[in-house]
């Protein structure tokens, strides 16, 4: 069978959705972009759109061809650093806005994260039911980006306060974190 012929249906409609999940965060990257105030926001919209573009381009040559795409997968290399504020510090109650001008970088923010978790989940469910091999591969290889975006978009908006990190008392975190143990021995044959 010729590689560009090598999908079966079902594939095929999870990589349409998948890629109309990808199409659809994309168109709404590009409507955020007027309401980001923060240039640190605005450069990573930016990297993540440039990085998405490339990545759609990728999946359509290879659903097309069914072959190694010209432009492999790339690796996605976030701007943040890793470290989260914890606790909890007062703020305003919340409710939606109710004009664009109210629009601002926590609500982008919020957005770009929805679009990173959309994005992630079709994805992953698409990677574990694809014939093609090659098709596959770019999809399962895509996830690990998209969270790394989707983390840095956590990191902006935690640093901000937007997205606050509650901790649990020591001695409940320590009682979770003690309620597994590793198997002993080893595996059944």
């Amino acid at each position: 069978m010729p590689p560009q012929a090598s999908h079966g249906g079902h594939e095929l409609f999870d990589a349409h959705e998948a890629l109309s999940t990808l199409t659809g965060g994309l168109e709404q990257y590009l409507l955020y972009e007027q309401h980001i105030k923060s240039p640190e926001l605005k450069t990573m919209q930016q990297r993540h759109r440039t990085f998405l573009t490339q990545l759609y381009n990728t999946i359509v040559e290879t659903m097309k061809t069914g072959q190694e795409p010209t432009v492999k997968t790339q690796t996605y290399n976030m701007q943040q650093n890793n470290d989260v504020i914890y606790g909890m510090q007062p703020t305003a109650p919340k409710s939606p806005s109710q004009s664009v001008s109210q629009i601002n970088d926590e609500c982008v923010s919020g957005y770009m994260l929805g679009v990173m978790k959309s994005t992630a989940s079709a994805f992953t469910m698409t990677s574990l039911e694809v014939t093609n091999p090659v098709l596959r591969r770019v999809f399962a290889d895509s996830v690990p980006n998209i969270v790394e975006m989707a983390y840095e978009v956590f990191l902006f908006q935690n640093k901000n306060q937007y997205y606050q990190v509650p901790q649990l008392p020591p001695q409940d975190m320590q009682t979770i974190m003690n309620s597994f143990a590793p198997i002993q021995g080893t595996m059944p044959h």
